[in-house]
């Protein structure tokens, strides 16, 4: 699972965490939360990609939004963390697995939607007011995204 999934969260958790270092130790933590609750994956609700996915953007929120995370930024300078994401390669961003071309099949309002919440990592309530839309129309729309 590793091996086969590893090159896309990463790209994803970077995109929000912005930091090698830090994506690094949000990538640990994510393979142990999937390990952990593989049991709890229903098929019925959606691809295991977009479960793991969703966990893996969580996790990266989480974690910018932790306290010891907080703590990190004021030790360090801004040079320290900021990572370009150019220089990461292919391999290691979410198009590895070929996600790009699945976002290119989208509509333009539901692109605009998973880029939001996936590689800038904001909330479906945070989108709702950054889009002034209904964040019952942001549910709906990602969802039927994600069920593509």
């Amino acid at each position: 699972m590793y091996g086969h999934y590893n090159g896309a969260l990463y790209g994803v958790v970077l995109r929000i965490v912005s930091s090698k270092e830090y994506t690094e130790e949000v990538i640990q933590d994510v393979f142990v939360k999937i390990w952990n609750g593989v049991g709890k994956y229903d098929e019925s609700k959606g691809r295991l990609y977009t479960w793991m996915i969703n966990i893996a953007r969580n996790t990266a929120i989480d974690y910018l939004k932790s306290k010891s995370f907080q703590n990190q930024l004021k030790n360090h300078s801004v040079s320290d963390f900021v990572y370009n994401l150019k220089s990461s390669g292919d391999a290691n961003g979410s198009d590895y697995i070929g996600f790009g071309k699945v976002l290119e099949r989208l509509d333009s309002d539901k692109q605009e939607l998973i880029h939001l919440a996936y590689f800038q990592g904001y909330t479906q309530i945070e989108i709702s007011e950054k889009l002034k839309i209904p964040l019952g129309t942001v549910k709906t729309k990602m969802r039927n995204a994600l069920l593509l």
